[in-house]
């Protein structure tokens, strides 16, 4: 089975200092399929963490948007690790994070990245390699509610960008086609890790469209499934940002600063590779060049202009979403 869902979700490392020390904790509030990820992220930042008293680390897990208003409604996070722009930039526009965030870090705030990927049952009895595929009447599909979930808008979006591409811009075809593929979505989880639940437990559908991370993470540790990574897809990027309201009334800037400066080192990002997220560190990217296919990647501004608008046009309430699926 993929890594266990019961991983401790606190690490707790002690200094050296004396027992008059301060303990420190710390709240790191991420998207739904991270948890294995930061459950390693954790002890090896820890072993390195210089601080006085005890660190401890805690996490919280689920669709990327359901954190961002849970933080907007009093989660105490010091620091968000998310899986989408938009849900650090409605923090940043309510006072909870600093408008300039995506300055405050390397590559726009962006650790690592990832691209909408598919993960079939061994064999591929369904012969799916491509988004074309996921519209035949005999494929059942599964992925997370674009509403709830950011991994889910990456892949309506993917979608939506392969479909322009693919008939030159003709938006009555594109729109047969997103209507043709949420018509064949079995189920709707609010995210992804409950789509991979659907998918991997369940026995639910014969695609499961995920992070490609996610996809050849479970297809590496369990038998029966396989990655099939698309030859175009959409760019995802995994923004993060110190909760400044959060973190200075709680005395955590600069621990939770490090701890995302960590993810740029070059230990933090072969942990990032090693469950086979893309990184951008360059000895790290060498090292692992066989390990990922070559896609084009879309991007959403170039696509859509901005998250922002692509929010406002496809997943606003009215939106074109909520018109393809009222059809």
């Amino acid at each position: 089975m993929f890594r266990s869902f019961a991983l401790a979700a606190t690490v707790t490392v002690g200094s050296v200092a004396g027992a008059q020390a301060q303990d420190t904790e710390i709240l790191n509030v991420s998207y739904d399929i991270a948890r294995e990820l930061y459950a390693e992220i954790n002890p090896a930042f820890t072993s390195q963490w210089d601080g006085e008293g005890d660190l401890t680390i805690n996490q919280s897990h689920a669709g990327s948007s359901k954190q961002a208003r849970a933080i907007l409604q009093g989660l105490q996070a010091d620091l968000v690790t998310f899986n989408q722009v938009l849900d650090v930039e409605i923090l940043a526009d309510a006072g909870f994070v600093a408008e300039d965030w995506q300055d405050q870090f390397p590559n726009n705030a962006s650790p690592y990245y990832s691209l909408p990927a598919f993960m079939v049952r061994e064999g591929n009895p369904q012969n799916i390699d491509g988004w074309d595929d996921l519209v035949r009447e005999d494929v059942s599909v599964i992925f997370p509610n674009p509403k709830t979930s950011g991994n889910a808008r990456y892949t309506y979006l993917a979608a939506w960008a392969w479909a322009m591409d693919e008939f030159d811009g003709d938006e009555e075809r594109v729109r047969q086609y997103m209507n043709a593929l949420l018509d064949n979505v079995e189920v709707f989880d609010t995210g992804g890790r409950g789509a991979t639940t659907t998918f991997v437990e369940r026995g639910i559908g014969d695609v499961l469209v995920t992070f490609e991370a996610e996809a050849l993470n479970i297809s590496e540790q369990t038998e029966g499934y396989a990655a099939v990574v698309p030859d175009r897809s959409l760019l995802a990027e995994f923004p993060v940002a110190v909760v400044e309201r959060v973190a200075e009334s709680r005395g955590t800037q600069d621990v939770a600063r490090d701890y995302l400066n960590f993810l740029y080192t070059t230990e933090g990002q072969e942990i990032l590779v090693s469950f086979n997220n893309r990184v951008h560190d360059e000895t790290v990217v060498e090292a692992n060049v066989d390990r990922f296919p070559e896609v084009g990647l879309f991007t959403v501004e170039e696509q859509f202009g901005s998250w922002a608008e692509a929010q406002e046009t496809h997943f606003g309430s009215g939106g074109t979403l909520d018109q393809l699926l009222r059809n």
